[in-house]
């Protein structure tokens, strides 16, 4: 019953159920895009502050289901949506100022396929531009080129097997000494928390296995995105199902340093996504500028009529120390 009444909720809210709407009946491949600024006062809950926040929409009927996001420079995001999409968007103060939208590298062999265009987590190489990918329905991360047009390596993880085929690889996270972390959704098969993998070499690399540990989550959710903090920590996206609210959004910060061969690691709360903000937060991103550390939050509209791609800024504040994440 544990497992029935989250998978339930599930297919209930955001799968093509009766009554739910999805957008596009008819294929439109256009390359515009507008960003409408959030009208929302500058609050803090916890480490969060508000900054400022849009709602995106587009005409492409390709344009949404955002599951991954980066920020290569100030204005300047990339997108990357569970439909083998890739979203490179730069907004200004006058709102979009460019924006393409493109079909991700995939195999001539059904290319079409959820499978094989199921990208649900991504990271990038600042220094190279390098950008992995990880699909959950083919146990697969790849590494692209920076232009997004050609795979440079692919890896079928083989420990990726025995994680449940729609709750596998959910958050990638690459850290400054180039190691890789990946959680899964829900392979929760073990008591101690759900799997996760530490990567010590490149995670694309074929026959490249992980480390494994245990992320207890302590009711917060489960992680649904991954990005990597200036100070060595990870934080982590948690995202929870419900009847009222719909959706919560917890963040947290875990150390890497804990991790070890099977060891439970935990982490330490941050904050919640206001209520009048949310959504189903699946990526994120973290950036310094003039000394502040920002948090980039986007969300998976599903394709659904009734959900939002919302794109949002926080300015992370009073971040807890190392050893009391530790702990």
């Amino acid at each position: 019953m544990r497992r029935l009444l989250p998978a339930a909720l599930i297919f209930l809210t955001l799968g093509p159920v009766p009554g739910t709407q999805h957008r596009y009946p008819v294929v439109d491949c256009s390359q515009s895009a507008s960003a409408r600024p959030l009208v929302h006062p500058a609050g803090t809950s916890g480490s969060l502050r508000f900054v400022r926040g849009w709602r995106l929409t587009s005409p492409n009927s390709f344009f949404g289901g955002f599951s991954a996001l980066a920020r290569p420079g100030p204005g300047r995001f990339l997108l990357f949506g569970d439909n083998g999409r890739a979203v490179r968007l730069t907004l200004g103060d006058a709102g979009v100022e460019a924006v393409t939208i493109a079909t991700l590298p995939l195999p001539r062999r059904n290319p079409g396929s959820k499978a094989f265009t199921d990208s649900e987590a991504a990271a990038v190489d600042p220094a190279t531009g390098k950008i992995w990918v990880a699909f959950e329905g083919i146990d697969q991360i790849w590494r692209l080129a920076p232009a997004l047009t050609r795979i440079e390596s692919r890896n079928r993880v083989a420990q990726f097997a025995a994680w449940p085929a729609n709750r596998a690889a959910e958050a990638m996270a690459r850290l400054p000494d180039g190691r890789m972390l990946v959680f899964s959704e829900g392979a929760d098969e073990d008591d101690r928390g759900t799997e996760a993998l530490l990567f010590a070499g490149d995670p694309a690399r074929p026959g490249e296995q992980g480390l494994r540990f245990f992320y207890d989550a302590e009711g917060k959710g489960a992680v649904s995105e991954a990005a990597p903090l200036p100070d060595g920590r990870v934080l982590l996206v948690h995202r929870s199902l419900g009847v009222s609210p719909l959706f919560t959004t917890v963040l947290a910060i875990v150390d890497p340093a804990a991790i070890g061969k099977d060891r439970v690691v935990r982490s330490v709360t941050l904050g919640a996504v206001p209520e009048v903000l949310r959504e189903n937060y699946e990526g994120a991103a973290v950036s310094v500028e003039d000394g502040r550390t920002y948090l980039w939050l986007v969300s998976d509209d599903n394709f659904n009529s009734w959900q939002r791609s919302l794109l949002l800024q926080f300015e992370l504040v009073d971040l807890p120390d190392s050893k009391k994440a530790a702990r």
